[in-house]
């Protein structure tokens, strides 16, 4: 079994060559230069009707989806920090709260007046 191929990716200049020598030829040479090139023609015609509506920055027009902007990224990766953070502080404010209670605890086991049971006053 074949495996399939990945979409050629074409530059604005090798449309723009091919598309010229394209025109210039008789129908045998236009199928000789498909056949060299491994182009269809209805690949032909679109690159014809790209150039007829916007000229050279249509056929400039990038194949596939947009680049990722480096800042969605960035913004991610600062947002995963926050979340970290966040949580961070979270159990640090309980470990400050159990110390205060345990704090208000023992100060309150040490200025109470009974003596600690197993003591005794000597």
């Amino acid at each position: 079994m074949r495996e399939r191929g990945r979409p050629r990716s074409y530059s604005a200049a090798y449309k723009a060559r091919i598309l010229e020598e394209y025109d210039r030829l008789d129908k045998a040479g236009k199928g000789a230069l498909l056949r060299r090139e491994g182009l269809y023609s209805s690949l032909i015609s679109s690159w014809r009707t790209a150039r007829d509506h916007g000229a050279e920055q249509a056929l400039a027009r990038p194949v596939g989806r947009p680049k990722a902007d480096p800042r969605d990224k960035e913004i991610e990766k600062l947002q995963a920090e926050v979340e970290r953070l966040r949580a961070e502080l979270g159990q640090t404010r309980q470990v400050i709260e159990v110390q205060g209670k345990l704090f208000a605890l023992l100060d309150q086991l040490a200025t109470s007046s009974e003596p600690l049971p197993g003591r005794g006053e000597q």
